[in-house]
């Protein structure tokens, strides 16, 4: 039986038509309503122009109060880690962007002790994802994991220094790194080049993961191979930042000014600005998943193992043989959530007898 009132949903119209094509769309509404989050760490020595490129990246001040220490203050600066977020919206789609800066990294006379602080902060953000998972409020658990490592290399040397070889040594199963050279207008495109195959050279001899973009399907259409293949030669991108605005043949561009001419941040030819910019925000979602599926995995399947470890001899005695508990990681976080439930339960009482007292 059937009525004219129910002609949006016609015979003719969804013969042979299920509907689950439309299911990316659905994905999209709701990834553009939630937001996204990314987490950008940048590393390498002070005066490389760190700041400059990630403001010039996202067009926004991230640091509108930093405050650029002098040559005394230098001397006895450690390594400490500097987090700016802000929120970026473009065309309806919102961004919760954070920069982690390192400033003092490489400026000492001994570096020795350069990364521990950044690889305390990394192992943190895993922590601390790790254990809003085994909560009660998964739900609305914020990711601060660091999905992207940006390298800065100097473009006065021959090559990678000890100090990069070693940081990236401990950093490249944590982290996703992306080598970038910096200051690259201060070289010809011939040394460019030959810097280039100098450093990957270095990062292949000594065993160094940077991270990899991946490879295309065969069923890509054409551009994005070739887009791809440009961004795959481009590693390590070398670049320059600049948030100052030119005139130049009468439109305005972002560059440097020099007596020779005009450095142009947006232009090809000049630097991989562009590319650089393109690899991150083509590749963000996989930065994110590999950061998920590899990085996190591995922090977590460590942290478990060592958890059964500790716990193999769940019985001690102290020095006066009286014997104790020793918690294992499952019983820790069941008591953890059964003290999180008493507390939400006090809370809820307290609200019940508020209310009662009202009426």
């Amino acid at each position: 039986m059937s009525t004219d009132s129910g002609k949006t949903f016609s015979n003719v119209e969804t013969s042979g038509y299920v509907g689950f094509a439309n299911l990316p769309n659905q994905v999209h509404r709701k990834s553009v309503k939630k937001g996204f989050e990314f987490t950008l760490m940048v590393v390498g020595e002070s005066g490389l122009g760190k700041s400059t490129l990630v403001n010039s990246l996202f067009l926004s001040d991230l640091y509108p109060e930093r405050v650029v220490p002098d040559a005394v203050e230098k001397q006895h600066q450690t390594v400490k880690l500097d987090a700016s977020t802000v929120e970026i919206e473009e065309r309806g789609v919102k961004l919760r962007l954070t920069v982690v800066d390192t400033p003092g990294f490489g400026d000492a006379i001994d570096n020795s002790d350069s990364f521990s602080a950044i690889l305390e902060y990394i192992d943190e953000q895993y922590e601390r994802f790790l254990r809003d998972e085994s909560g009660l409020n998964r739900r609305n658990i914020v990711d601060n994991r660091i999905h992207c490592c940006f390298y800065f290399i100097s473009p006065f040397g021959h090559g990678l220094k000890p100090l990069d070889i070693e940081f990236m040594k401990k950093l490249h199963c944590k982290v996703n790194i992306v080598p970038v050279i910096a200051k690259a207008d201060v070289l010809t495109k011939k040394e460019i080049q030959r810097l280039k195959c100098r450093i990957l050279q270095e990062i292949e001899d000594n065993g160094i993961k940077i991270y990899p973009l991946p490879d295309c399907d065969s069923d890509e259409d054409e551009d994005y191979k070739e887009q791809v293949r440009q961004l795959k030669e481009a590693v390590p991108f070398a670049v320059c930042g600049s948030t100052t605005l030119l005139e130049v043949k009468g439109r305005k561009v972002r560059g440097r000014l020099y007596p020779w001419g005009v450095v142009e941040v947006e232009n090809p030819e000049h630097c991989d600005f562009i590319k650089l910019r393109t690899m991150l925000i083509t590749h963000m979602q996989d930065l994110q998943e590999v950061t998920q599926e590899v990085h996190y995995e591995n922090y977590r399947s460590e942290r478990l193992a060592k958890s059964v470890r500790k716990n193999t001899n769940p019985i001690i005695k102290d020095e006066n043989g009286t014997t104790g508990e020793v918690l294992t990681e499952k019983d820790r976080i069941l008591r953890e959530k059964e003290e999180e439930i008493r507390r939400m339960q006090e809370k809820l009482a307290q609200m019940q007898a508020k209310i009662q007292a009202q009426k």
